[in-house]
């Protein structure tokens, strides 16, 4: 029985809160032996592994690469205005425009790397739910919910052994870029030195 208030009319529950800008609401559904994720589908044969995981940003391997950036752009900016101080390239009019210049472009690419480096940064770990197939594709999506991506495992899973089973559910789709994320396992390999890299099914 719907519940009223003293006014009389129904409690409504207020809006639901605006989805961060990271997300998109997608229709995950099982029809005939079919997976859509969207527009995308995937026969439930060939699924290899359906499993929830914490999507964590590569914050060390962005700081590796901001300060290998940064080594570069300084060595670079000195080393063209010691090579400009010493030859005089012509004229000091030249050489200290010339300088001028390289120490200009410099400083727009540290900026742009800070940037890049930042967003690397602030990025947030994502609970989600990844469905991988026998070959190479992959399916990720999120939802504010972790209790809902590790049920939506089971519902999978229970469709993959029942031929008959068909579900729908609205889910989050990721708009984030996938070079700022570690997907799938790091997988240690025995037998070698440094062997370490990423697997996606």
């Amino acid at each position: 029985m719907e519940r009223t208030e003293a006014s009389g009319f129904p409690d409504i529950p207020p809006p639901p809160a605006v989805p961060p800008q990271t997300y998109r609401a997608i229709d995950l559904r099982v029809s005939k032996r079919l997976l859509w994720v969207g527009r995308a589908v995937y026969p439930l044969e060939n699924i290899a592994r359906v499993h929830t995981y914490m999507l964590t940003p590569r914050r060390w391997e962005a700081t590796r690469l901001f300060l290998k950036r940064l080594a570069i752009i300084l060595a670079t900016a000195f080393a063209l205005t010691i090579l400009g101080g010493i030859t005089g390239l012509a004229s000091q009019d030249t050489a200290g425009t010339l300088i001028g210049w390289v120490w200009l472009g410099s400083v727009a690419a540290l900026v742009f790397c800070v940037v890049e480096w930042l967003q690397v940064l602030s990025a947030t770990p994502l609970y989600v739910l990844a469905v991988e197939t026998s070959g190479p594709s992959m399916a990720v999506v999120t939802s504010e919910d972790p209790r809902r991506l590790d049920h939506l495992v089971g519902s999978i899973v229970h469709a993959i052994e029942n031929p008959e089973t068909e579900f729908h559910v609205t889910v989050d789709r990721l708009m984030v870029n996938p070079n700022n994320y570690h997907f799938g396992d790091n997988v240690n390999m025995y037998g070698g030195t440094g062997n370490v890299g990423v697997s996606h099914g």
